[in-house]
């Protein structure tokens, strides 16, 4: 590690080889965690590069617990994290109203680090008992359309980092590394990202990619479609900047859409919301991320239609309803 990081201290960039390499080495517990944590930090402080990215989510992808769903044709609506808005769990929400709506989901996940809480708080909280059992797995997507992939629990590497991370209380490369490396190998994918820069790296690595996806970053700030102002959304075939009218929807302030100030009021909101209670904001908010995922999936489908099934999945019950069969409740 010391060649690495006097590389890195000198601000020059991994090769792919040599960031697969480190982090296959950090993930077989290879490095102490003052290595790892000066590891870290060099990338609070420069811009990660796509060879360094890939040779990254590789490592990982190598070291993971692989899940066989190739006979679904799943989805995975997954934000990078790290914007520091403290909303809601739009794109946990959003899930389920793709599983309402008859979409087969694989919702990648962990717990909060850089925000308050993330999908695996929420549905902890709700009763969901994380697992990586095939059988569990392949139950929930043929009954609930949904199944979810505790991130420690596929990624055994992590638990090198894990502590390191949350000491830190920062957005690393690993909040750009959760989206890429789900341990199922979706065939389509929803993701939110916390920068431009991010964006454009995303963009690179799914091009070489056999997935439908989606890269969405609200100009504000936002890891996902806020309606508060312009969203950039790239896709295979498409770059776009778009305003909420795009989803036939009105523009909306930042503070409709904050989440909770802990799990307990995270998870009520996130129920409100299933349960069509919530406030006509939070629920476009949900409405706008689903389009987008159901678009991802089927791209021919207008975006209108896409708004109107996700509307359908919410107000007619659906939704709640596959939460419930995801529950066991």
């Amino acid at each position: 590690m010391k060649a690495i990081l006097e590389k890195l201290y000198y601000n020059e960039q991994l090769s792919y080889n040599e960031a697969l390499d480190s982090l296959q080495k950090i993930g077989t517990g290879q490095f102490n965690n003052s290595e790892i944590a000066s590891f870290l930090t060099v990338y609070l402080m420069r811009n990660i590069s796509v060879d360094e990215l890939s040779g990254f989510r590789d490592a990982l992808l190598n070291l993971c617990i692989k899940v066989d769903l190739s006979n679904y044709n799943t989805i995975d609506l997954c934000g990078t994290g790290g914007d520091e808005k403290d909303t809601f769990n739009i794109s946990t929400l959003s899930s389920f109203v793709l599983a309402g709506a008859g979409y087969k989901v694989a919702k990648h996940g962990n717990y909060g680090v850089s925000s308050g809480c993330g999908s695996s708080n929420v549905l902890e909280y709700l009763g969901y008992e994380f697992s990586n059992n095939i059988d569990k797995i392949k139950k929930e997507i043929a009954q609930a359309n949904i199944t979810f992939l505790h991130a420690p629990l596929f990624h055994p590497a992590m638990k090198y980092v894990a502590p390191i991370r949350r000491e830190l209380k920062q957005k690393t490369f690993f909040n750009m590394l959760g989206p890429l490396v789900n341990p199922s190998f979706p065939k389509a994918q929803s993701v939110g990202v916390y920068n431009l820069e991010v964006a454009r790296i995303y963009s690179y690595l799914l091009q070489k990619s056999n997935q439908n996806f989606s890269i969405i970053y609200s100009l504000d700030g936002y890891d996902e479609i806020s309606l508060t102002g312009e969203t950039k959304i790239i896709t295979k075939n498409t770059e776009q900047v778009i305003l909420p009218e795009y989803f036939g929807l009105n523009i909306i302030k930042a503070e409709q859409i904050v989440g909770g100030k802990n799990v307990e009021q995270s998870a009520k909101i996130f129920v409100n919301i299933l349960e069509n209670k919530a406030t006509q904001a939070q629920k476009n908010v949900v409405l706008a991320n689903s389009a987008i995922a159901i678009n991802t999936i089927i791209p021919d489908k207008s975006i209108l239609d896409c708004v109107d099934e996700a509307k359908e999945s919410l107000e007619s019950g659906n939704a709640l309803k596959s939460l419930k069969i995801f529950l066991n409740k």
